[in-house]
């Protein structure tokens, strides 16, 4: 038997509930308009793109910027950077690359038929853009800008298409073969981490998302297309050419002919000549992928081309360490001031500017930056310096599997350190009978390197082709003889081919800026391995002896800022009195520090007036926010960019100090360093894994470094909840992307902290690895935990998080369960006491003034055109449907945009 309420009392509570639905309105703002973004499918020839398309509300045309994004990542990646273009002034259109993101295709390594002819249809699409300036019909104003994998299409698009205007490549190639190939060896660490990225399981689907119109391209040329490959299965998203290429190189351990001519023919060396426009080049120090040596052949090929070139080398790179981002995103907005608003009053900043490390900020330990200009680029061998080095010829072996090996940069590792060598600071390795060395005399004064040192030297090899294939390294020894650093941890390889009765070589050395004080030697130390590359398996013996100076560039003509003089000289006379004024004015707010909150000590998180400013900062990043997190709850944080989000989150670590309000975790105050923050978990930004080492192996050396007992790790608890079975035997580097994830999320639940704080925690993951993802985060929810996730995946928000918490323009908009924040709009659910007919769903779409009625998991969803809900719950109840109720549907998209007022999320 089936219960049914009588008729009249389903209406009732119908009434009932409709009465209670309450109508949302977002917080009016004095702040200037937000960005408009509008997302497309793009139909490029029968691949589709992914993009997105930002505008500002300035009235008129204007130029326009293509952003592209780095390998291994898509348009989402820029979203922030492309934002703050349309601000000032631009028009911006991001994609994300063939095989990348949401977009159909395969991964070509920027072929000139497919991604580069895919960026001409992006220039032909913004021709056509009411909003962007031309310069004649089909021709917009335009500039290109990108980082690494973007950086390189900027410069193919300048030399596939003469329509384009500025470009501002970041951290690229100029030649991906002498990239992957230096001087014949195979760079393998690297390659290998690129075809993972880009061989990640989960292709784009083949369609397109529901919410992006597919929109066909302005017709263009079409590819000229090739002969069709056989494809491994293990090639994943890459053309069947690439993944032969790699297979082939990867098994031999050395480039061929045919991998060399297909990475040129790819790379913006190819099409150098004809690079003519105005060129900002941005290389990093900190990067063993793609060299400073890159950015100069950029330098010296565009200048001779006669084009305005600046060269800027920022102190991160591939290898980590400080990108200068803000810095950096300003200076490429100028570049383009001048050159596509052609404003000649801006200042675009030096010819040539070297970031140069200048200490260490005792505030957070971070290294502090000065900056080195001069007003032309020097290249890398100015103001060449010759050094005698000492030492007689030396025989050394190269083991047989080429193992153990050498360390100098290792990608995912070195990052702060290669930053860091200034400060002597380093991590490197060369095994006894491997290698050879030679020593100079300690300096006398300071020596500023600034360029690529070189040397040549006298090989001679025992294999049996004669072959040798050595690794040349420069390293600042301390004054006891014993402590060395090198240099952005970076390694030059070379190979050297008949050599069996000796063979002259000059060896030229990575490019570097790096100061050696005075009492400090340089010493050369060329090698026969080295874990980023791949040796010879085959033992033999190599004699290497010196046959003349090491010369290295110092770059006079560099004007660098001066350091702020060491807090000691002027602050010792004062400490005295600062501290007793400190003390004084202290010490009331000391002895009223908050004490614990005992009605607090079950609740996770509460919340209450909090508010910062940045230093130097017109408005507010949160204001006045206040809002309490239970135990058990998945609370999702949600608002457009800028909505003051992770500035929340960084403060609710103690990473920042509010300027007004509290913040309490289990009825402690936060303050940096609090002991209640021991129960707080976070997974805020990528971690970074030893590639080498398991999973298992990664979360031991993280819950070691952290000092505390091994017992408190309940690592098999966390392991448990993270899912990761056996692929924690397994090195990380074969870890798909969400495999890493999951484990940077086990690493984050070591101890299994009562808060859970996850910072977009299902980037770059595709749909399955979000769903493991989002049953992670329910499964640790559900032992009475709390988690606390930042997100702009609004639909798993909805199907993840039991609460929500809105932010916009660093105020609270709305809080509370997500039923209830999303329950309100034109779409009523009707909810059934038993299934119907599809006759009968039929009949209530055919109501006047309904729009349309379906069926769903939970009865009918109908959305209102011009009939009311009391007269709908006639009409229903007129048909005879069997009605236990109705109430407002709606997706929580459509509840963010409703209390934001439609910007983005």
């Amino acid at each position: 038997m089936r219960l049914r309420l009588p008729r009249w009392a389903a209406v009732t509570a119908v009434l009932a509930v409709i009465a209670g639905a309450g109508t949302w309105t977002a917080v009016a703002s004095d702040d200037p308009p937000p960005v408009h973004r509008a997302d497309r499918m793009l139909d490029l020839d029968g691949t589709r793109i992914d993009t997105s398309y930002f505008t500002g509300d300035a009235d008129g045309r204007r130029p326009a910027v293509l952003l592209g994004h780095g390998f291994g990542g898509s348009k989402d990646d820029v979203r922030a950077q492309a934002e703050q273009l349309a601000r000032d002034g631009y028009a911006v259109l991001t994609w994300s690359a063939r095989g990348f993101g949401a977009s159909t295709g395969e991964i070509g390594l920027n072929d000139p038929d497919h991604e580069v002819e895919d960026a001409r249809k992006l220039i032909d699409w913004l021709a056509a853009r009411p909003e962007v300036l031309l310069d004649k019909p089909g021709d917009p104003r335009v500039g290109v800008t990108g980082a690494s994998y973007g950086g390189a299409i900027s410069l193919l698009a300048a030399g596939h298409d003469d329509r384009v205007d500025a470009i501002a490549p970041q951290i690229t190639y100029w030649n991906l073969a002498d990239a992957l190939f230096p001087e014949g060896v195979f760079k393998k660490l690297w390659a290998g981490i690129f075809f993972s990225a880009g061989n990640q399981p989960g292709a784009p689907s083949a369609t397109a998302p529901e919410k992006a119109p597919t929109e066909k391209a302005p017709a263009g040329k079409l590819p000229t297309g090739k002969a069709p490959a056989e494809k491994s299965a293990a090639c994943g998203r890459f053309t069947p050419e690439l993944c032969a290429l790699y297979e082939r190189v990867a098994v031999s351990g050395k480039p061929d002919a045919a991998a060399r001519a297909l990475l040129e023919a790819r790379s913006p060396s190819a099409v150098g000549s004809k690079v003519k426009v105005p060129a900002l080049l941005v290389q990093g120090q900190s990067d063993s992928l793609f060299t400073l040596a890159q950015s100069d052949a950029m330098a010296r090929t565009l200048t001779a081309n006669g084009a305005p070139v600046a060269v800027d080398w920022i102190s991160g790179g591939h290898d980590g360490g400080d990108r200068e981002t803000e810095r950096v995103e300003r200076r490429i907005s100028t570049w383009f001031d001048r050159w596509l608003k052609k404003d000649t009053s801006v200042d675009t900043g030096p010819a040539f500017r070297v970031s140069r490390t200048g200490g260490v900020d005792s505030t957070d330990g971070q290294a502090t930056l000065r900056a080195a200009t001069a007003d032309r680029y020097p290249g890398l061998t100015a103001g060449a310096t010759d050094i005698p080095l000492a030492g007689p010829a030396q025989t050394f072996a190269n083991p047989a599997g080429a193992a153990p090996p050498a360390v100098s940069a290792v990608p995912g590792l070195g990052g702060g350190l290669a930053g860091l060598s200034s400060l002597g600071v380093g991590l490197s390795l060369d095994f006894p009978g491997q290698h050879a060395r030679f020593d100079a005399k300690p300096q006398d004064e300071p020596l500023r390197i600034t360029g690529t040192p070189t040397v040549r030297v006298k090989v001679t090899s025992t294999a049996a082709d004669g072959s040798a294939v050595l690794f040349a390294k420069v390293y600042d020894v301390g004054p006891d003889g014993r402590q060395q650093v090198l240099p952005a941890q970076l390694v030059a390889p070379v190979r050297v081919d008949g050599a069996e009765a000796g063979k002259s070589v000059m060896l030229t050395l990575p490019a570097i800026d790096h100061e050696v004080e005075a009492g400090h030697r340089l010493r050369l130390v060329v090698a026969a391995t080295d874990l980023g590359y791949a040796s010879p398996t085959v033992p033999a013996g190599y004699t290497v002896a010196v046959e003349g100076p090491l010369t290295v560039p110092t770059a006079p003509g560099l004007d660098t800022q001066a350091a702020a003089l060491p807090w000691w000289v002027w602050g010792l006379p004062l400490l005295g009195l600062a501290g007793a004024a400190a003390l004084l004015l202290t010490a009331r707010r000391r002895t009223a520090a908050p004490s614990p909150d005992p009605e607090l000590a079950a609740v996770p998180l509460q919340i209450t007036g909090l508010s910062k400013k940045y230093k130097g900062g017109d408005r507010y990043s949160v204001k006045d926010l206040t809002f309490r997190v239970e135990q058990g709850q998945v609370l999702g944080l949600l608002g457009p960019n800028g909505a003051g989000k992770t500035t929340t989150l960084r403060m609710l670590m103690g990473l920042i100090t509010p300027d007004e309000g509290e913040i309490r975790v289990f009825g402690q105050a936060i303050r940096p360093g609090a002991p209640v923050l021991s129960r707080v978990g976070s997974f805020v930004e990528g971690a970074g894994f030893l590639p080498h080492l398991n999973g298992r192996e990664n979360l031991d050396l993280y819950w070691k470094a952290t000092g505390r007992p091994a017992e408190d790790a309940h690592a098999d608890e966390a392991l448990r909840i993270a899912n990761l079975g056996n692929a924690l035997d397994r090195a990380v580097r074969t870890y798909s992307q969400g495999m890493r994830q999951r484990l940077a999320l086990a690493q984050a639940m070591l101890g299994m902290p009562d808060l859970l704080i996850l910072d977009e925690p299902t980037n770059g993951l595709d749909p399955p690895q979000i769903r493991e993802m989002r049953e992670v985060m329910i499964r640790y929810a559900a032992g009475g935990r709390t988690v606390i996730v930042s997100s702009h995946l609004l639909a798993e928000v909805e199907q993840s998080c039991t609460h929500l918490v809105v932010m916009d323009r660093g105020q609270l908009v709305q809080a509370g369960p997500v039923a209830e924040i999303t329950g309100s709009g034109d779409t009523l659910l009707v909810t059934l006491a038993e299934a119907v007919p599809d006759a009968l769903v039929e009949k209530v779409g055919a109501l006047p003034g309904v729009a349309t009625a379906t069926r769903s998991d939970g009865g009918i969803l109908v959305r209102l055109d011009t009939l009311d809900p009391t007269a709908l719950i006639g009409e229903l109840v007129g048909l005879d449907v069997p009605l236990t109720g109705v109430g407002p549907h709606r997706r929580l998209e459509d509840a963010f945009l409703t209390l934001i007022g439609g910007g983005a999320a």
